[in-house]
């Protein structure tokens, strides 16, 4: 079980950190994502993370700006937002996959979802 937290309200140009829980007595998954899913659009990839070596990956409108990272103790994912855009208002969703790597990361990947968090960026 997934439970993403730290969604809100944001100013273009400021910074956000959502952070991923994960319960259950068994952690199975080699990698975790985040997705975000705006109106009427489709649910776009953000960025992954290998949990074994913490190795991220990003989708191509976040990379340099957002950060990826996870505490394997704490079993926890973070992502940090910096120089938020309006376009990045979504809900956004934290994910896990059995899958220990991938050269093209999609949604169908992930087994496990959280129920998602709003971000809202203004202008």
């Amino acid at each position: 079980q997934l439970q993403a937290s730290g969604g809100g309200l944001g100013q273009a140009g400021g910074s956000l950190e959502l952070s991923c829980a994960v319960f259950g007595r068994r952690f199975g998954y080699f990698t975790m994502g985040w997705f975000r899913q705006a109106p009427g659009k489709e649910r776009e990839l953000v960025a992954t993370i290998n949990w074994d070596s913490g190795a991220g990956t990003y989708g191509a409108s976040v990379k340099g700006r957002f950060t990826v990272s996870r505490d394997k103790e704490q079993r926890t994912m973070a992502l940090q937002m910096n120089s938020l855009k309006p376009e990045d208002t979504a809900v956004y969703y934290c994910a896990a996959s059995t899958r220990y790597s991938s050269t093209n990361w999609r949604a169908s990947d992930f087994t496990s979802w959280g129920l998602g968090t709003q971000v809202t960026v203004s202008s």
